[in-house]
Protein backbone atom coordinates (compact mmCIF):
# COMPACT_ATOMS: atom_id res chain seq x y z
CA UNK A 1 0.00 0.00 0.00
CA UNK A 2 1.52 3.67 -1.09
CA UNK A 3 2.17 6.00 2.47
CA UNK A 4 2.27 9.41 2.25
CA UNK A 5 2.78 12.14 5.05
CA UNK A 6 -0.34 14.01 3.80
CA UNK A 7 -3.28 12.90 1.68
CA UNK A 8 -5.35 15.79 0.63
CA UNK A 9 -8.79 15.18 0.24
CA UNK A 10 -10.12 18.10 -2.48
CA UNK A 11 -7.69 20.46 -4.34
CA UNK A 12 -9.44 23.53 -5.08
CA UNK A 13 -9.05 26.81 -3.29
CA UNK A 14 -8.04 25.67 0.24
CA UNK A 15 -6.52 22.23 -0.70
CA UNK A 16 -4.25 23.20 -3.64
CA UNK A 17 -3.22 25.24 -0.91
CA UNK A 18 -2.46 22.93 1.31
CA UNK A 19 -0.50 20.42 -0.91
CA UNK A 20 1.84 23.25 -1.87
CA UNK A 21 2.58 24.20 1.72
CA UNK A 22 2.74 20.36 2.73
CA UNK A 23 5.14 19.91 -0.34
CA UNK A 24 7.30 22.76 0.43
CA UNK A 25 8.13 21.96 3.91
CA UNK A 26 9.51 18.35 2.35
CA UNK A 27 6.78 16.65 2.55
CA UNK A 28 5.07 13.65 0.88
CA UNK A 29 1.65 14.64 -0.44
CA UNK A 30 -1.21 13.50 -2.07
CA UNK A 31 -3.95 15.42 -3.27
CA UNK A 32 -7.01 13.88 -4.61
CA UNK A 33 -9.95 15.79 -6.40
CA UNK A 34 -13.09 14.63 -8.44
CA UNK A 35 -12.74 16.99 -10.62
CA UNK A 36 -9.92 18.25 -13.03
CA UNK A 37 -7.38 21.44 -11.91
CA UNK A 38 -9.06 24.94 -11.73
CA UNK A 39 -12.56 23.23 -12.90
CA UNK A 40 -15.83 25.18 -12.54
CA UNK A 41 -18.03 22.22 -10.11
CA UNK A 42 -17.27 24.29 -6.92
CA UNK A 43 -16.47 26.96 -5.16
CA UNK A 44 -13.72 28.33 -6.62
CA UNK A 45 -13.97 29.31 -10.15
CA UNK A 46 -15.51 32.39 -12.00
CA UNK A 47 -12.49 34.53 -13.05
CA UNK A 48 -11.96 36.75 -10.35
CA UNK A 49 -12.79 37.32 -6.57
CA UNK A 50 -12.08 40.23 -4.26
CA UNK A 51 -9.41 40.40 -1.93
CA UNK A 52 -9.98 43.07 0.81
CA UNK A 53 -8.26 43.60 4.61
CA UNK A 54 -10.84 45.86 6.79
CA UNK A 55 -13.41 43.20 7.17
CA UNK A 56 -16.52 43.85 7.79
CA UNK A 57 -17.49 39.92 8.73
CA UNK A 58 -15.63 40.25 12.14
CA UNK A 59 -12.23 42.14 13.14
CA UNK A 60 -10.54 38.63 13.73
CA UNK A 61 -10.39 38.02 10.20
CA UNK A 62 -7.83 41.30 9.88
CA UNK A 63 -4.34 39.69 10.95
CA UNK A 64 -5.73 36.52 8.78
CA UNK A 65 -5.89 39.04 5.70
CA UNK A 66 -2.69 40.87 6.17
CA UNK A 67 -1.41 37.20 6.24
CA UNK A 68 -2.73 36.90 3.24
CA UNK A 69 -1.63 39.47 1.30
CA UNK A 70 1.94 37.99 1.96
CA UNK A 71 0.99 34.79 1.23
CA UNK A 72 -0.46 35.84 -2.48
CA UNK A 73 2.79 37.68 -2.79
CA UNK A 74 5.09 35.00 -2.06
CA UNK A 75 2.78 32.24 -4.34
CA UNK A 76 3.25 35.17 -7.48
CA UNK A 77 6.98 35.41 -6.40
CA UNK A 78 7.58 31.91 -6.88
CA UNK A 79 5.23 31.13 -9.81
CA UNK A 80 6.14 34.30 -11.74
CA UNK A 81 2.76 35.55 -12.71
CA UNK A 82 0.42 38.31 -11.32
CA UNK A 83 -2.56 37.04 -9.55
CA UNK A 84 -3.48 39.88 -7.29
CA UNK A 85 -4.57 43.18 -8.63
CA UNK A 86 -5.03 46.06 -7.16
CA UNK A 87 -7.84 48.69 -7.80
CA UNK A 88 -9.51 49.34 -4.44
CA UNK A 89 -12.83 48.34 -3.03
CA UNK A 90 -15.79 50.91 -2.95
CA UNK A 91 -18.55 49.44 0.34
CA UNK A 92 -21.41 51.23 -0.22
CA UNK A 93 -24.27 51.11 2.58
CA UNK A 94 -26.05 53.24 5.28
CA UNK A 95 -23.95 54.44 7.90
CA UNK A 96 -24.87 52.05 10.55
CA UNK A 97 -25.21 49.48 8.75
CA UNK A 98 -24.10 45.96 8.90
CA UNK A 99 -21.15 46.81 6.12
CA UNK A 100 -19.75 50.30 6.82
CA UNK A 101 -20.13 50.05 10.72
CA UNK A 102 -18.12 46.52 10.57
CA UNK A 103 -15.73 47.99 8.22
CA UNK A 104 -14.87 51.20 10.64
CA UNK A 105 -14.38 48.68 13.35
CA UNK A 106 -11.79 46.81 11.75
CA UNK A 107 -10.28 49.84 10.33
CA UNK A 108 -10.23 51.53 13.98
CA UNK A 109 -8.60 48.00 15.34
CA UNK A 110 -6.46 47.38 13.12
CA UNK A 111 -5.25 50.97 12.47
CA UNK A 112 -6.33 50.03 8.05
CA UNK A 113 -6.28 52.78 5.54
CA UNK A 114 -9.86 53.51 4.48
CA UNK A 115 -11.77 56.99 2.95
CA UNK A 116 -14.74 57.86 4.07
CA UNK A 117 -17.08 59.20 0.98
CA UNK A 118 -20.70 60.90 0.98
CA UNK A 119 -22.36 59.99 -1.77
CA UNK A 120 -21.67 62.72 -3.89
CA UNK A 121 -18.12 62.17 -3.50
CA UNK A 122 -18.43 58.59 -4.36
CA UNK A 123 -20.65 59.94 -7.90
CA UNK A 124 -17.65 62.56 -8.54
CA UNK A 125 -15.33 60.41 -8.30
CA UNK A 126 -16.25 57.02 -10.28
CA UNK A 127 -19.32 58.72 -12.43
CA UNK A 128 -20.12 55.21 -13.32
CA UNK A 129 -21.57 54.18 -10.04
CA UNK A 130 -25.64 56.53 -8.75
CA UNK A 131 -25.66 56.09 -5.15
CA UNK A 132 -28.75 57.78 -3.37
CA UNK A 133 -27.95 60.79 -0.57
CA UNK A 134 -28.70 58.01 2.22
CA UNK A 135 -26.52 56.18 1.29
CA UNK A 136 -22.24 56.82 1.65
CA UNK A 137 -19.13 54.85 1.00
CA UNK A 138 -15.55 53.71 2.35
CA UNK A 139 -12.97 53.69 0.22
CA UNK A 140 -10.10 50.88 0.92
CA UNK A 141 -7.19 51.06 -2.02
CA UNK A 142 -5.41 48.46 -0.58
CA UNK A 143 -8.11 45.66 -1.59
CA UNK A 144 -8.51 44.43 -5.59
CA UNK A 145 -9.41 41.36 -6.89
CA UNK A 146 -7.40 37.76 -7.62
CA UNK A 147 -7.52 35.99 -10.51
CA UNK A 148 -8.94 32.86 -9.17
CA UNK A 149 -8.29 29.75 -11.68
CA UNK A 150 -4.77 30.97 -11.69
CA UNK A 151 -4.63 30.58 -8.01
CA UNK A 152 -5.56 27.50 -7.98
CA UNK A 153 -3.07 26.17 -10.81
CA UNK A 154 -0.38 27.90 -9.11
CA UNK A 155 -0.89 26.26 -5.97
CA UNK A 156 -0.98 23.02 -7.70
CA UNK A 157 1.82 23.27 -10.45
CA UNK A 158 4.10 24.65 -7.28
CA UNK A 159 3.37 21.87 -5.04
CA UNK A 160 3.78 19.39 -8.10
CA UNK A 161 7.40 21.04 -8.82
CA UNK A 162 8.00 20.49 -4.49
CA UNK A 163 7.05 16.74 -5.41
CA UNK A 164 3.58 16.01 -4.93
CA UNK A 165 1.42 13.90 -6.50
CA UNK A 166 -1.96 15.08 -7.37
CA UNK A 167 -4.48 13.33 -9.11
CA UNK A 168 -7.80 14.65 -10.72
CA UNK A 169 -10.97 12.49 -11.57
CA UNK A 170 -10.90 10.72 -8.38
CA UNK A 171 -13.25 10.72 -6.04
CA UNK A 172 -12.53 9.76 -2.68
CA UNK A 173 -14.74 6.80 -2.11
CA UNK A 174 -14.15 6.42 1.93
CA UNK A 175 -11.63 7.18 5.09
CA UNK A 176 -10.81 5.98 8.37
CA UNK A 177 -8.49 6.68 11.23
CA UNK A 178 -6.09 3.72 11.83
CA UNK A 179 -4.20 4.06 14.98
CA UNK A 180 -2.37 7.28 14.41
CA UNK A 181 -2.60 7.64 10.77
CA UNK A 182 -5.30 7.17 8.25
CA UNK A 183 -6.47 5.18 5.55
CA UNK A 184 -8.02 6.56 2.64
CA UNK A 185 -9.56 4.93 -0.14
CA UNK A 186 -9.42 6.41 -3.61
CA UNK A 187 -9.72 4.01 -6.50
CA UNK A 188 -7.23 2.11 -4.48
CA UNK A 189 -6.51 2.18 -0.53
CA UNK A 190 -2.99 4.55 0.31
CA UNK A 191 -2.55 5.42 3.97
CA UNK A 192 -0.77 8.26 5.64
CA UNK A 193 0.02 9.69 8.49
CA UNK A 194 -2.31 12.94 8.15
CA UNK A 195 -5.25 13.77 6.55
CA UNK A 196 -6.77 17.34 5.34
CA UNK A 197 -10.06 17.88 3.80
CA UNK A 198 -10.76 20.74 1.96
CA UNK A 199 -14.19 19.36 0.37
CA UNK A 200 -15.88 22.30 -0.42
CA UNK A 201 -19.72 21.73 -0.83
CA UNK A 202 -18.89 18.01 0.34
CA UNK A 203 -17.86 19.08 3.39
CA UNK A 204 -20.81 17.92 5.10
CA UNK A 205 -20.85 14.32 3.75
CA UNK A 206 -17.36 13.80 4.25
CA UNK A 207 -17.39 14.90 7.85
CA UNK A 208 -20.36 13.04 8.14
CA UNK A 209 -19.66 11.93 11.89
CA UNK A 210 -19.22 15.40 12.86
CA UNK A 211 -22.52 16.76 12.12
CA UNK A 212 -21.42 20.00 11.09
CA UNK A 213 -24.29 22.50 10.65
CA UNK A 214 -23.64 23.26 7.21
CA UNK A 215 -26.10 24.51 4.32
CA UNK A 216 -25.16 24.64 0.47
CA UNK A 217 -26.64 27.80 -1.31
CA UNK A 218 -26.70 27.92 -5.53
CA UNK A 219 -25.27 31.63 -6.52
CA UNK A 220 -25.55 33.22 -9.65
CA UNK A 221 -23.00 35.54 -11.35
CA UNK A 222 -23.15 37.72 -14.64
CA UNK A 223 -20.81 39.81 -16.71
CA UNK A 224 -21.97 42.77 -18.47
CA UNK A 225 -20.62 44.63 -21.16
CA UNK A 226 -21.09 48.85 -20.89
CA UNK A 227 -21.43 51.54 -22.63
CA UNK A 228 -18.32 53.64 -22.03
CA UNK A 229 -15.71 52.66 -19.90
CA UNK A 230 -16.49 53.67 -16.66
CA UNK A 231 -16.36 50.30 -15.05
CA UNK A 232 -13.07 49.12 -16.17
CA UNK A 233 -10.29 48.35 -14.33
CA UNK A 234 -7.83 49.94 -16.52
CA UNK A 235 -10.19 53.13 -16.54
CA UNK A 236 -9.65 53.08 -12.90
CA UNK A 237 -12.98 51.11 -11.40
CA UNK A 238 -12.77 49.79 -7.92
CA UNK A 239 -14.41 46.63 -7.35
CA UNK A 240 -17.39 46.90 -5.53
CA UNK A 241 -19.77 46.31 -2.51
CA UNK A 242 -23.62 47.28 -2.03
CA UNK A 243 -25.29 47.35 1.01
CA UNK A 244 -29.32 47.70 0.65
CA UNK A 245 -32.33 47.19 2.00
CA UNK A 246 -33.09 43.97 -0.61
CA UNK A 247 -29.96 41.82 -0.03
CA UNK A 248 -26.08 43.12 -0.87
CA UNK A 249 -24.83 43.03 -4.05
CA UNK A 250 -21.21 43.06 -5.16
CA UNK A 251 -18.80 42.54 -8.60
CA UNK A 252 -15.60 43.03 -9.95
CA UNK A 253 -14.25 46.01 -12.75
CA UNK A 254 -13.97 45.00 -16.42
CA UNK A 255 -10.95 43.03 -17.12
CA UNK A 256 -12.06 41.37 -20.34
CA UNK A 257 -14.64 41.27 -23.03
CA UNK A 258 -17.07 39.99 -20.80
CA UNK A 259 -17.28 43.20 -19.19
CA UNK A 260 -18.22 44.09 -15.63
CA UNK A 261 -19.06 41.31 -12.84
CA UNK A 262 -22.05 41.52 -11.39
CA UNK A 263 -23.73 39.60 -8.23
CA UNK A 264 -25.83 38.99 -5.13
CA UNK A 265 -24.16 37.77 -1.93
CA UNK A 266 -27.16 37.73 0.17
CA UNK A 267 -29.31 34.93 -0.46
CA UNK A 268 -29.61 31.76 -3.06
CA UNK A 269 -31.45 28.64 -3.12
CA UNK A 270 -30.06 25.60 -1.00
CA UNK A 271 -28.69 22.56 -2.60
CA UNK A 272 -29.37 19.36 -1.89
CA UNK A 273 -26.78 17.52 -4.11
CA UNK A 274 -23.53 19.42 -5.21
CA UNK A 275 -23.51 16.98 -7.97
CA UNK A 276 -26.18 17.85 -9.15
CA UNK A 277 -26.77 21.91 -8.92
CA UNK A 278 -28.49 23.30 -11.76
CA UNK A 279 -26.29 25.52 -13.93
CA UNK A 280 -28.99 26.99 -15.72
CA UNK A 281 -29.60 30.95 -15.32
CA UNK A 282 -32.52 31.62 -12.77
CA UNK A 283 -34.79 34.37 -14.10
CA UNK A 284 -35.55 35.43 -10.87
CA UNK A 285 -31.92 36.11 -9.76
CA UNK A 286 -30.88 37.49 -13.08
CA UNK A 287 -33.78 40.03 -12.41
CA UNK A 288 -32.36 41.16 -8.79
CA UNK A 289 -29.01 41.43 -10.52
CA UNK A 290 -30.35 43.82 -13.51
CA UNK A 291 -32.71 45.15 -11.32
CA UNK A 292 -29.75 46.00 -8.84
CA UNK A 293 -26.92 47.28 -12.06
CA UNK A 294 -29.85 49.49 -13.42
CA UNK A 295 -30.16 51.42 -9.92
CA UNK A 296 -26.74 51.40 -9.09
CA UNK A 297 -24.55 51.17 -12.24
CA UNK A 298 -26.65 52.01 -15.01
CA UNK A 299 -24.08 52.48 -17.40
CA UNK A 300 -23.87 48.43 -17.16
CA UNK A 301 -25.90 47.19 -20.84
CA UNK A 302 -28.15 44.07 -20.45
CA UNK A 303 -28.50 41.29 -21.33
CA UNK A 304 -25.69 39.15 -19.60
CA UNK A 305 -22.50 38.38 -22.14
CA UNK A 306 -21.66 35.35 -19.50
CA UNK A 307 -22.89 33.46 -16.65
CA UNK A 308 -21.80 30.74 -13.77
CA UNK A 309 -23.06 28.93 -11.07
CA UNK A 310 -20.87 28.63 -7.92
CA UNK A 311 -22.01 27.22 -4.23
CA UNK A 312 -21.81 28.93 -0.72
CA UNK A 313 -20.85 26.37 1.97
CA UNK A 314 -22.62 28.48 4.36
CA UNK A 315 -22.03 27.89 8.39
CA UNK A 316 -24.82 29.61 10.71
CA UNK A 317 -22.79 32.57 11.98
CA UNK A 318 -21.02 32.74 8.16
CA UNK A 319 -17.86 31.83 9.71
CA UNK A 320 -15.54 29.56 8.65
CA UNK A 321 -14.28 26.09 10.38
CA UNK A 322 -10.64 25.19 10.64
CA UNK A 323 -9.60 22.48 13.05
CA UNK A 324 -8.59 19.38 13.73
CA UNK A 325 -10.99 16.94 14.40
CA UNK A 326 -12.06 16.33 17.85
CA UNK A 327 -11.81 12.09 17.32
CA UNK A 328 -8.73 11.75 15.56
CA UNK A 329 -6.18 14.82 16.01
CA UNK A 330 -4.66 13.25 12.85
CA UNK A 331 -7.48 14.52 10.66
CA UNK A 332 -7.73 18.31 10.02
CA UNK A 333 -9.96 20.38 7.53
CA UNK A 334 -11.47 23.56 6.74
CA UNK A 335 -15.17 23.67 5.75
CA UNK A 336 -17.98 26.00 5.58
CA UNK A 337 -15.94 29.39 4.16
CA UNK A 338 -19.47 31.02 3.75
CA UNK A 339 -19.18 32.90 0.35
CA UNK A 340 -15.88 34.97 1.76
CA UNK A 341 -13.31 32.53 1.87
CA UNK A 342 -11.05 32.70 -1.53
CA UNK A 343 -8.82 35.22 -0.09
CA UNK A 344 -7.58 33.38 2.33
CA UNK A 345 -7.13 29.77 0.82
CA UNK A 346 -3.62 30.70 0.87
CA UNK A 347 -3.03 31.14 4.69
CA UNK A 348 -5.59 28.96 6.04
CA UNK A 349 -3.92 25.90 3.43
CA UNK A 350 -0.55 27.13 5.61
CA UNK A 351 -2.93 27.11 8.80
CA UNK A 352 -4.12 23.19 7.79
CA UNK A 353 -0.66 21.93 7.52
CA UNK A 354 0.91 23.46 10.66
CA UNK A 355 -2.03 21.57 12.48
CA UNK A 356 -1.39 18.13 10.67
CA UNK A 357 1.98 17.94 10.85
CA UNK A 358 2.82 19.95 13.92
CA UNK A 359 -0.47 19.56 16.08
CA UNK A 360 -1.00 23.12 16.80
CA UNK A 361 -0.52 26.19 14.59
CA UNK A 362 0.75 30.00 15.06
CA UNK A 363 -1.48 31.21 12.77
CA UNK A 364 -4.97 33.04 13.95
CA UNK A 365 -7.23 30.76 13.34
CA UNK A 366 -8.50 30.08 16.88
CA UNK A 367 -11.75 31.98 16.79
CA UNK A 368 -12.46 29.50 13.58
CA UNK A 369 -12.70 26.23 15.55
CA UNK A 370 -15.69 23.64 15.00
CA UNK A 371 -16.00 23.94 19.18
CA UNK A 372 -17.54 27.37 19.10
CA UNK A 373 -21.21 28.03 20.50
CA UNK A 374 -22.73 28.33 16.76
CA UNK A 375 -22.03 25.41 15.65
CA UNK A 376 -23.01 23.53 18.53
CA UNK A 377 -25.98 25.41 18.63
CA UNK A 378 -26.80 25.57 15.06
Amino acid sequence: MEHYDVVVLGTGGVGSAAAYHAALRGAKVLGLDRFTPAHDRGSSHGATRIIRQAYYEHPDYVPLAERAFKAWAELEARCGERLYHQTGLLEVGPSDGEVLAGVRASARMHDLDIEELPAGQVMARWPGFAVPDDLAGVFEPRAGFLRVEECVLAHQEEARRLGARLESETAVESWRAEGRGVRVVAGRPVSAAALIITAGAWAASVLADLGLPLLVRRKSVFWYRQRGEQYSAAAGCPCYLFELPQGIFYGVPSIDGWGVKAAEHSGGASVEDPLAVSRQVDPVEQRRVEDFLAAHLPQAVPPFSRHSVCMYTMTPDSHFIVDRHPAWPQVVFAAGLSGHGFKFTGVLGQALVELALDGKTSLPVAFLACGRPALRSG
